[in-house]
């Protein structure tokens, strides 16, 4: 690639960029032996996708319909990506094409419960088989299950009945929504934003809180997470603190990937609802409540400092990251799960 005139991200090792003496601009991102060709000036991109299959033996599928797994549909300037065709390989997979719908990933309220009795290697196997490829879903186009199945893969070294009922039970919801995708719309103004949130001491039998949060452009999420923390919080404060830290080094990370690429961004507004991890971001202070926190933590108030970042307050009745930390009843759910930019879409 180098040969070729491209250089190398720091930020990511698999994205090339080539600039040539006008100013035109070729992303490359490279997947194993997939590659994608990306930039505004059509011939420039089709002059270096020349040049890459003279040095090496591939093929030009042209447009792209399909990159891992994940559909790609395009209507003017709105990019629309699920993966409907595989999601309906999955659900044939696991016998739940004619299952009844299910309104939510899992119950409201639900915790699931470790296993204490001995391994039972068959439905280990197919536990992880299903779980496994929830995962894959998940972790393409799907946030809205994000918490259920980050929770659920907790226990795949031991699953119980009750374990594999509950993800047959995400796939229940899956079947109702098999056609959602996420949409990003380039006409819409939309900057990058951020929102984070943590459900303070949410596992019963560990104690541990839960850490959510999302990245968002143009209309629609492209980065996400929701884990249980490292280290048991000891105040709401604190979950929220460490969440939100969590959160701004993923943003400084894509600010850096984007200004490699030549794109400047004025500091990303990452929005949380408590008020005083909040003040903690702003504000180096030490307090007999806080003072424990690991430094690792504290790198947020260097991001603010040096305006890659900034925080703002948002009241947790309209916090979409909410839907990354516990499981919702449904009226809640649907309102946030229409936040992430993921919806019907009609291509036609």
């Amino acid at each position: 690639m180098k040969e070729l005139g491209f250089k190398r991200l720091v930020s990511d090792a698999g994205i090339f960029v080539f600039r040539d003496e006008d100013g035109g601009m070729v992303i490359v991102i490279v997947y194993v032996d997939d590659a994608l060709f990306c930039g505004r000036n059509k011939a420039l991109v089709n002059k270096m996708k020349a040049k890459f299959m003279e040095k090496w033996e591939c093929r030009d599928l042209g447009e792209v319909k399909e990159f891992l797994r994940m559909r790609i549909q395009r209507k003017g300037r709105t990019i629309c990506i699920d993966q409907c065709a595989y999601l309906e390989k999955v659900l044939l997979r696991c016998g739940m094409q004619n299952a009844k719908p299910a309104p939510t990933p899992l119950p409201a309220g639900y915790h699931p419960e470790p296993n204490n009795k001995p391994v039972d290697p068959i439905l280990r196997s197919r536990f992880q088989t299903v779980i496994g490829s929830l995962l894959y879903i998940m972790l393409g186009t799907r946030p809205d299950i994000a918490f259920a199945v980050t929770k659920l893969s907790q226990f795949a070294a031991n699953p119980s009945q009750e374990h594999l009922t509950k993800a047959l039970y995400i796939c229940r919801y899956l079947l109702g929504t098999r056609s959602y995708s996420l949409v990003y719309d380039g006409a819409s103004g939309l900057g990058l934003c951020a929102c984070t949130d943590s459900d303070w001491g949410s596992d019963p039998f560990t104690r541990r809180s839960q850490t959510g949060y999302f990245l968002k452009l143009a209309g629609g999420i492209f980065s996400w997470q929701s884990r249980a923390q490292k280290t048991v919080a000891h105040s709401s404060t604190e979950a929220e603190y460490m969440a939100i830290s969590d959160c701004s080094r993923q943003v400084v990370w894509i600010r850096n990937l984007m200004s490699e690429i030549g794109y400047e961004l004025a500091p990303i507004p990452i929005a949380g609802d408590s008020q005083g991890s909040l003040f903690m971001s702003s504000n180096p202070v030490t307090e007999s409540r806080s003072k424990h926190i690991d430094i690792r933590y504290h790198a947020i108030r260097e991001y603010i400092e040096n305006k890659q970042v900034e925080v703002f307050f948002v009241d947790g009745s309209d916090n979409p990251a909410d839907l990354f930390t516990k499981n919702l009843g449904h009226v809640k759910f649907t309102k946030f799960r229409g936040q992430l930019g993921l919806e019907f879409y009609d291509s036609a």
